[in-house]
């Protein structure tokens, strides 16, 4: 039904007034009539079937809001109204809700964590607040969580004494630099970490044999996480130094040599930019015993070491358990004409109950390579006559070692 229409020219302010003041003083009446109102032109009507009112809230009308409907006579509008009456608003401008904004808000900023996620760039996000886990963490009108195991080492670091969530707290309103590693939208998941934006910004300025001085963060039962102390005097990546890079000793329990908090010297033998790790060892700041054990225990003269440990003729040497199987598969191999004990020494410390074998990266001499077996403390020296170059010997070896049980 329409609200209300004008057949011709437009209403004064005059009429308006006698319209109201009409229309309040005999409102049972004009429930059954239509009412006019003359305009201060001479002769055109306009009908209003109900009154209206739109909130200004919700609309803004502009001068030329109303259509107007014009007719040649005032009679057969008034007739007609019903059918031909319409009201439309041309310029009326609807505001979005506040719950439209917000989610038009949410729907950017979760395009913008993507674009950092697919980029792996860093952003800033502000730490609200923390739990059991982790901080929660703000990025405009998202929220998200930095698990306490993705915080950079540098914050435990600083003040070692501090708990976990008293770290938290210090950092509770403070900016933190993250990368983006889990972005579920659909979820509303999304978890930040700083060890990335850390490792994005340090790791391509350390290399494979640089010497760190560190502090042992966690032990496990497989080897230490130490913490890399940098030029400016903070903890910013972190290594593992595995159980067999911690001694040249056997090592039965990591906890037996490093303990949370200590600090030590390590070198880094491996970096994999694509998993974020860094290798580090601490036995390869020290020289292999087994050189040692070669150069004095074994004199390379031939004569009787001042070493008290013994010494034996080869005659006599009985070779370590499980070497004497391996020699008679290597007899089997083409191109190796003869295999024999030289030497025999014993180390001051236990490296491996195992049998290892290797092969020396001594040239050889008139046709002789070097192999040395080692078990326990004893070490022997093998001298293997052959026509094969290194690279034979270590295929060799290879499929002799996959024969024998």
């Amino acid at each position: 039904m329409p609200i209300f229409s004008v057949t011709q020219g437009s209403l004064t302010l005059a009429g308006l007034s006698a319209f109201l003041s009409q229309h309040h003083h005999h409102h049972h009446q004009q429930q059954q009539q239509q009412i006019f109102a003359t305009t201060d032109h001479a002769s055109p009507f306009f009908t209003i079937t109900s009154p209206l009112f739109i909130p200004p809230s919700r609309t803004r009308r502009s001068t030329n809001n109303i259509t107007a409907k014009f007719s040649d006579s005032a009679n057969a509008k008034a007739e007609n109204s019903s059918e031909t009456a319409t009201t439309t608003a041309t310029d009326e401008v609807l505001e979005p809700s506040p719950d439209a904004l917000r989610q038009a808000r949410r729907s950017a900023d979760w395009k913008a964590v993507k674009a950092y996620y697919d980029g792996g760039h860093i952003l800033q996000g502000r730490v609200e607040g923390f739990n059991g886990g982790g901080l929660i963490v703000r990025f405009y009108s998202l929220v998200g969580f930095l698990p306490f195991p993705l915080l950079s080492p540098s914050h435990s670091c600083k003040d070692p004494q501090k708990t976990i969530h008293e770290i938290a707290k210090d950092l509770t309103g403070l900016l933190i630099s993250v990368k983006v590693i889990h972005a579920e939208e659909e979820n509303r998941k999304l978890i930040f970490s700083e060890k990335e934006a850390v490792w994005s910004k340090f790791s391509k300025g350390i290399n494979v044999g640089e010497i760190f001085a560190g502090r042992v963060g966690s032990v496990e039962d497989y080897g230490a996480f130490i913490h890399l102390r940098f030029p400016d005097g903070l903890y910013h990546l972190t290594g593992l130094v595995h159980v067999s890079e911690v001694s040249w000793d056997l090592v039965q329990d990591v906890r037996d040599i490093l303990n949370v908090g200590d600090e030590v010297t390590v070198k880094i033998i491996d970096i994999d930019q694509g998993k974020s790790r860094i290798t580090l060892s601490i036995k390869q700041l020290e020289e292999d015993p087994l050189l040692e054990t070669l150069d004095k225990v074994i004199p390379q003269d031939g004569s009787i070491a001042p070493d008290p440990l013994s010494m034996h003729n080869s005659i006599t040497i009985e070779p370590l358990p499980g070497l004497e199987s391996i020699f008679q598969e290597l007899t089997r191999e083409d191109g190796i004409d003869d295999i024999r004990i030289s030497r025999q020494g014993f180390e001051k410390r236990v490296v491996s109950q195992d049998l290892q074998l290797w092969l020396s990266n001594a040239p050889p001499i008139n046709r002789k390579f070097t192999l040395l077996a080692r078990a326990g403390r004893q070490v022997q020296e093998i001298q293997l006559t052959t026509t094969l170059d290194q690279g034979g010997i270590k295929k060799a070896l290879q499929r002799v070692l996959e024969r024998v049980p």
